[in-house]
C-alpha cells in the first residue's frame, strides 16, 4: 500500500530577488517516513525545506500539509504540526541549556496557561533522547559546536510535533554524533513521526532514509524509495560523479564508492 502523503508539494516556485532557485518542484512525501533531501550545494534543498516549513514566501505553487494548504495554518498552528531547525542559528547571549530546550515548548503554551505536566514530560524526553542531561545548567556560550547542536536539536524535538524538518543537523557533529543522531531519527520515524532532512553524506542517507529526493539547479532530479533512487543513472548527473556500487555488509543495501569524473577520465 502506497504511503499516506503527509506534504504534497505543487508546482513550487521559489525566487530570491531576481533569481529563481526553484522551479515548478512537485513531489509528495508520505507520513510516518524518514525523507532524505540531496544535492550539491545551490540545488535548492534548504529552499525547499524552508518552503516546506512555512518560513519563506512563494513565487507560485502550493505546499500542502496533511491535505490543507499551509498559507491556511496560523502560526501558532503551523508550530504545533512541524518543528523545523535551520541550517543558520543565533544561539542567544546569557541563556542556558534548559533555557533553550523550554523554549520548545511555546506553541504549546498560552498566556494565562503555566508549565504543565505535559510540558515537563515532553523536556524530559528530548533531553534523554539527545544525551543532555548533564548540560542542562551550563550557559550556551561554554558549549563545543557538538554539543550546542545537540541543545538545538532537543529544544526541537521538545516540540512534540508530527513533523520534523532539519536542514544539515550532523553539521558539527563527530562522526560517532552523527550516527547516534541518525539512529534517534530513526526511532523518530518509527514511533510515528515524519522526518525530512537535508544530509551530504550520501552513504548514511543510503543507510537511513526510507525515500530520497534529489535536487540539481532548483528542480527535481529523481525522488522515490532510496533502494530504487540510489542508483548510479541518478547519483552521477546530480553530483557530476562516477558512482560504483558496493553492498553494504551490515544493511545488504547498497554504499556508494565515489570517484570524480576527471581522475576516472584520467584513469580511462
Amino acid at each position: 500500500m502506497e504511503p499516506v502523503g503527509m506534504f504534497a508539494i505543487e508546482d513550487l516556485t521559489v525566487s530570491h530577488g531576481h533569481e529563481t532557485v526553484l522551479h515548478r518542484i512537485s513531489v509528495t512525501i508520505p507520513e510516518r517516513q524518514f525523507t532524505v533531501l540531496l544535492g550539491p550545494n545551490g540545488s535548492g534543498k534548504s529552499t525547499l525545506i524552508s518552503a516546506m516549513a512555512g518560513v519563506i514566501p512563494v513565487r507560485g505553487g502550493r505546499v500542502r500539509l496533511a491535505g490543507r494548504p499551509l498559507a491556511e495554518l496560523s502560526r501558532r498552528e503551523l508550530a504545533r504540526q512541524i518543528a523545523f531547525l535551520p541550517q543558520q542559528l543565533h544561539t542567544p547571549m546569557g541563556m542556558s541549556v534548559r533555557d533553550l530546550v523550554v523554549q520548545g515548548r511555546f506553541p504549546w503554551r498560552g498566556w494565562m496557561r503555566g508549565w504543565s505536566a505535559r510540558d515537563e514530560d515532553a523536556v524530559a524526553r528530548a533531553v534523554a533522547l539527545c544525551r543532555i542531561g548533564a548540560l542542562m545548567e551550563r550557559p550556551l556560550d561554554s558549549l563545543s559546536g557538538g554539543q550546542l547542536q545537540r541543545v538545538w536539536i532537543a529544544m526541537t524535538l521538545a516540540q512534540d510535533t508530527p513533523v520534523i524538518l532539519l536542514d544539515e543537523p550532523t553539521t558539527f557533529l563527530d562522526v560517532e554524533s552523527q550516527l547516534d543522531l541518525l539512529d534517534l531519527l530513526a526511532r523518530l520515524r518509527d514511533d510515528g513521526r515524519t522526518v525530512i532532512a537535508i544530509l551530504h553524506d550520501l552513504n548514511q542517507a543510503a543507510r537511513y532514509a526510507d525515500r530520497l529526493i534529489l535536487l540539481k539547479d532548483g528542480r527535481v532530479a529523481a525522488q522515490g524509495e532510496t533502494a530504487t533512487t540510489f542508483v548510479p543513472a541518478n547519483i552521477d548527473p546530480v553530483f557530476s560523479i562516477h558512482a560504483r556500487m558496493v553492498t553494504d555488509p551490515e544493511t545488504e543495501g547498497m554504499i556508494c564508492v565515489p570517484t570524480a569524473l576527471e581522475r576516472r577520465d584520467c584513469d580511462a
